[in-house]
């Protein structure tokens, strides 16, 4: 096996504030502004193409109710997630942080309070994390699509946005992820996006940011999808197909849709960042309340499953479910149940042992590429997923034929063989 490449102090330091990170799995994504008023997606003011001086009007009518974030950040708690992600600015250009840059902002107009110290207060008093999502783009700001053509449009521009970074990094105390989003319309150089990440890493050295202001940042963000990266990564998926309050849109996921993401990530050693998007109130509407509680049950028994297991295994798809591996032990989910037996085809190592997670063994059957589980309960003894732990020597792979992939690469954690 070749030798680990040894990491630069960069790396190092990189490494270390990522370690958080890497063992959360599980965040809270909030999207809430101007447009939850509308209730139409968080791209009304564009997609309607609503003018600037109509649409601003909605910040004099935005009116939340007393302190939503603590319902956000116990909800959070109650389903398993470690940490939350919140909208302080999206495109439509409204702060919900006091700015000294701008009077389009939660304190000068309709809720007439800092609802980003609001957010912040509320989750460190659920013990979670922080972060901030930040959009570059700004549809409100008069040189936010001028900065592109006009040099003293982009000074100006530039300058306001690196100023309500270093805002929102300097009051609120210790803050864990800089989220940034869209980087239209400049490039790399014209946002100065170098300047930026120092300026974020000199205020706040624990800090991690994402790779959205056209920089590779710390780590990956998959927006509506699970693609495992070679690094820290973070899928960022909706409860709907919408990131802002949009009751006409009822698609909504399922606990079995989400504790299955959860598993996908968990294979790939990375996390979910999944979205509420709250009423113009705060308020967070059914089903999302009830499916995170139903997540986060789950998780009080199975959890371990997914938040310690991100070891890496060969695997390909099964009608049943799917793997997850810590060290010796593999972690099969299985999210269709089959009944009293279980076939597990094309597996490579030896099975010395099974059970249910936490419960009684399983008879293990093994012969060339098929292992048989049996005396298995008639019914799933969680119909979300059941956890079957087995204990293996060997090298870990399940080979099928076309198509199999290694889930979990991380040239950080180990050196593939």
């Amino acid at each position: 096996m070749p030798a680990k490449p040894k990491l630069t102090a960069e790396e190092q330091d990189q490494v270390r504030r990522l370690k958080w990170f890497r063992e959360a799995r599980f965040g809270m994504f909030i999207h809430w502004g101007l447009y939850s008023l509308l209730g139409r997606h968080e791209w009304v003011m564009n997609r309607e193409r609503i003018p600037v001086e109509e649409y601003e009007k909605l910040a004099d009518a935005f009116k939340p109710g007393p302190w939503p974030a603590r319902t956000w950040a116990k909800l959070a708690k109650a389903a398993g997630q470690r940490y939350m992600v919140m909208t302080t600015k999206h495109h439509e250009g409204f702060c919900l942080f006091g700015s000294e840059l701008t009077d389009y902002n939660a304190v000068k107009r309709g809720p007439k309070r800092d609802l980003v110290a609001e957010y912040v207060e509320a989750a460190r008093e659920q013990g979670l994390r922080v972060g901030f999502y930040y959009s570059l783009m700004d549809w409100h700001h008069p040189d936010g699509a001028k900065c592109k053509t006009n040099e003293k449009s982009r000074r100006r521009f530039v300058d306001y946005i690196h100023g309500q970074i270093r805002e929102l990094l300097t009051n609120y105390g210790k803050i864990d992820i800089m989220w940034y989003d869209v980087s239209w319309p400049l490039n790399v150089e014209e946002w100065e996006s170098e300047k930026m990440n120092r300026m974020v890493l000199e205020l706040q050295p624990d800090i991690i940011m994402n790779n959205r202001n056209q920089l590779l940042g710390d780590f990956g963000t998959p927006e509506g999808h699970i693609t495992p990266e070679a690094r820290a990564w973070e899928s960022c998926m909706t409860f709907n197909d919408a990131w802002g309050y949009t009751p006409i849109d009822t698609n909504y996921k399922s606990a079995w849709n989400v504790v299955g993401m959860l598993r996908q990530v968990a294979a790939g050693h990375g996390n979910l960042l999944l979205n509420i998007g709250p009423d113009p109130l705060g308020g967070v509407i059914q089903p999302m309340p009830k499916i995170l509680k139903q997540v986060g049950a789950w998780l009080e028994r199975w959890g371990p499953s997914v938040y310690d297991a991100a070891d890496p295994v060969h695997q390909e798809w099964l009608i049943t479910g799917a793997f997850t591996r810590k060290g010796d032990t593999l972690y099969y989910h299985c999210n269709r149940w089959p009944g009293k037996e279980l076939a597990i085809g094309g597996l490579v190592c030896k099975i010395t042992d099974a059970r249910i997670m936490g419960g009684k063994k399983v008879k293990v059957t093994q012969v060339r590429d098929r292992l048989v589980l049996s005396g298995l309960p008639e019914q799933a003894p969680d119909p979300l997923s059941t956890v079957i732990e087995m204990k293996f020597t060997g090298e870990p792979k399940q080979l099928l034929g076309a198509g199999h992939v290694l889930i979990g690469r991380d040239p950080w954690r180990k050196t593939e063989k």
